[in-house]
């Protein structure tokens, strides 16, 4: 009986564990790569080298794949890229906590376009409001950098074409989509991160920080989440995602001193909120998380 409910329990700390990895690794890249090769630099180091495990280990070039699963694929990267450079890119002068809570609307907009059921449109106004709480609009005084906040809003946007297309890929193996979109995704990230760092870019020291980077960051918690998806329905799955804002905040603040104001707190729960009440209600759909 408590084998059972332990085994049970291992999707949820596979989830967990994605989730902290991803926020630990965003954390080691803004604390020790941003300073030597900015966020361009550290996006292309975590891209390329996410590619080259992930392409190692699921080994996609077994699986005959069609142009028109090729053409998806490839759009699928490259919004992967673009929105993993705007992320960082937003992370130069806004908190992660803050960059994930913006980032999150994407998701929740393709909730809206795909739905004409009233609760979706409760739980966007939720995040909306939150949006509303922190984003420097006339009369808000949130403190925010406005570029920082543009580049997380691009990022979003990303997001929520990142889902359209993977939804056109689910008939084919998770991890040979995410593979070879990295591929595809790190011809958009390694250009613009050479140009700004490519005179100290293959240093040693950098090429081993953005290897664990890409594992910690990228590669380890796309392994656990596709381990948990198979475990999991998809919108328990959908609630155990939308914790990463909490986590997200938590580990900047330990790892990074990144402190918010209650504004900003009550933002991000409106934005967990959104998220946890999108997956409860939603019917049949995929989740699906970036990084």
């Amino acid at each position: 009986m408590q084998s059972s409910a332990s085994h049970r329990l291992v999707p949820f700390f596979m989830v967990l564990g994605s989730i902290l990895s991803m926020g630990v690794g965003t954390s080691l890249a803004k604390a020790f790569l941003f300073p030597l090769v900015g966020a361009t630099g550290t996006t292309a180091l975590r891209t390329g080298f996410s590619a080259l495990v992930l392409l190692a280990l699921f080994r996609p070039w077994r699986k005959a794949i069609t142009l028109r699963d090729l053409k998806f694929i490839a759009l699928y990267g490259v919004t992967l890229g673009t929105m993993n450079l705007c992320f960082y890119l937003s992370l130069q002068t806004i908190p992660f906590g803050l960059a994930v809570a913006i980032e999150f609307i994407g998701p929740l907009a393709v909730t809206v376009i795909y739905s004409r059921r009233l609760a979706d449109f409760v739980w966007i106004a939720l995040a909306v409001t939150g949006m509303l709480l922190i984003l420097p609009l006339k009369g808000n005084h949130s403190g925010l950098d406005l570029t920082g906040v543009v580049f997380a809003l691009a990022a979003a946007c990303c997001w929520g074409l990142y889902i359209v297309f993977g939804k056109m890929l689910s008939h084919l193996p998770s991890g040979h989509t995410v593979a070879i979109g990295l591929v595809f995704a790190s011809m958009v990230t390694l250009p613009v991160g050479l140009l700004d760092a490519g005179a100290i870019f293959t240093h040693p020291y950098l090429l081993l920080m953005g290897l664990v980077v890409a594992v910690v960051s990228s590669s380890l918690p796309m392994s656990l989440e596709m381990a948990a998806l198979k475990r999991l329905p998809h919108k328990t799955f959908g609630i155990l995602v939308s914790m990463e804002l909490a986590v997200a905040a938590f580990v900047a603040f330990f790892m990074l001193a990144e402190n918010l104001t209650p504004t900003q707190v009550l933002a991000i729960v409106f934005s967990i909120t959104a998220g946890v009440g999108s997956a409860m209600t939603a019917r049949t759909r995929s989740a699906a998380l970036p990084t």
